[in-house]
């Protein structure tokens, strides 16, 4: 088996410095850091883009490949790490931390992108590693890397990996529209009073409650009389569950300390509906590696053995960054930096959820040194009540929405294991492919 090494096949072109000033102006998306995920792969969050100067050298574009060679942490997780431009990025801009592949012949890219995705390249990454406080990898350590040669049977195993990343990226995609989904209800039903409103539209124009009653069934659904009386003939079940959902939202506003709500509700104070507990110390040096995720003000930071908390719950960053959010539905162990959320009232916990994220409790920082979430503040905050029974029929959506989540959840994570079983082969050569292509169907069908 003949090898080559990694700096026979590319030159590297690193990026360069920015201004911060020029974020969120018009310009190209800003791949730094942060855009590339724990041992390799993209990640999408928090882009910007960037109005400075942009020189061409720096631009990469839908498939090329850009790596990082350092890591401003000690666990290595992206020193060398490889990420691929998503189709959805039309043009990206490299920071100082990340480094365009040019390649200087023509090899598969994929085969490329996967062989550094592999447990062996990234331990060798890890074993190659300088400085304490960051980590670096020297370019020299980088290019010596050698990558065996692109049999037929790696290159089946390379597609099989492309269709496993595809599959986890559409059911991501599908999981952030069903989020903004539940957003896009949440903000209608208690930002904007949408069914209220249609409501009151209907009967300064003289219309009946009937009348009004249709007009806040299609603000609800989205659908017009027309496609309301379609919807009544061929789900009439759901049609009656629709109507009945609108039939709750009352006529008229009322005056309040929030401003004008919906008549019966009412404003509360946070504390009146929700409690918000402290989270446990528990270090890095203590922690086993288990089934149950370890949740910081960052998200999660790792797994134990051991659970303190069993969801569905709500984690609220309280020190570094702070205000953050998360839902969990399963087991967790919150760590003293962030709070998790109880509902008080008979108030449904996803209600409690998209009402803090209309909070900007990240402005309520209380601390010097390290930004800081006082849990007093956030409990004197005058949030809105709904009438308990337009909070159960939201919850009753949200509910659905969230099984949709957790099945997706359940086969990405499968799909995820597959992948990271699956790897390792496509440098020691030991491939299955017909076992392996059989796994994938079964992950489709979790």
């Amino acid at each position: 088996m003949s090898f080559k090494a990694i700096g026979e096949l590319v030159e590297l072109q690193r990026g360069t410095t920015y201004k911060s000033a020029l974020l969120d102006q018009p310009g190209p998306f800003l791949l730094g850091l942060g855009s590339i995920g724990r041992n390799g792969g993209f990640r999408e969050e928090k882009l910007k883009t960037y109005g400075g100067d942009s020189p061409e050298k720096l631009l990469v574009y839908p498939n090329d490949l850009y790596v990082s060679l350092k890591d401003v942490t000690q666990s290595g997780d992206l020193l060398g790490s490889i990420a691929k431009v998503p189709s959805f990025i039309p043009c990206g801009r490299l920071t100082q931390d990340t480094v365009k592949l040019i390649f200087k012949e023509d090899f598969n890219k994929d085969y490329f992108y996967w062989l550094l995705r592999t447990p062996q390249y990234r331990e060798y990454c890890r074993a190659h590693a300088t400085g304490t406080t960051n980590l670096g990898l020297s370019r020299e350590d980088f290019f010596k890397f050698n990558l065996p040669e692109l049999t037929d049977e790696r290159l089946e195993l390379t597609n099989l990996l492309n269709g496993i990343e595809d599959k986890i990226n559409i059911s991501l995609v599908i999981n952030n529209t069903l989020e903004n989904i539940s957003q896009a209800l949440f903000k209608s039903w208690f930002v904007d009073f949408e069914p209220v409103k249609a409501k009151m539209a209907v009967l300064e124009a003289g219309g009946s409650p009937e009348d009004a009653t249709l007009a806040a069934m299609t603000a609800i659904s989205g659908k017009d009389n027309d496609a309301l009386a379609v919807f009544e003939h061929e789900h009439p079940e759901q049609y009656a569950e629709l109507k009945a959902t609108a039939e709750l939202f009352p006529y008229v506003m009322q005056d309040s300390e929030l401003g004008d709500i919906p008549e019966g509700w009412s404003s509360q104070r946070l504390s009146n509906i929700a409690t918000l507990h402290y989270g446990k110390s528990l270090k890095k040096t203590e922690r086993i590696e288990g089934p149950y995720s370890v949740y910081g003000s960052g998200g999660i930071t790792g797994s134990h053995i051991s659970y303190l908390v069993e969801g569905p719950s709500i984690i609220v960053g309280r020190k570094g960054s702070i205000g953050t959010l998360y839902w969990e539905d399963g087991k967790f162990h919150p760590i003293d930096t962030v709070y998790y959320v109880s509902n008080k009232d008979g108030v449904p916990l996803s209600y409690l959820y998209y009402l803090m994220k209309t909070l900007n409790l990240s402005s309520m920082n209380t601390d010097a040194a390290v930004p800081g979430l006082n849990r007093d503040n956030v409990y004197r905050l005058e949030v809105l009540k709904p009438i308990h029974s337009i909070l159960n029929k939201f919850n009753n959506h949200i509910s659905a929405i969230r099984n949709m989540i957790q099945k997706n959840n359940l086969s990405t994570a499968t799909l995820t294991t597959l992948r990271d079983t699956l790897l390792p082969k496509l440098l020691s050569g030991e491939i299955t492919l017909p076992e392996a292509e059989q796994a994938v169907s079964e992950a489709e069908n979790v």
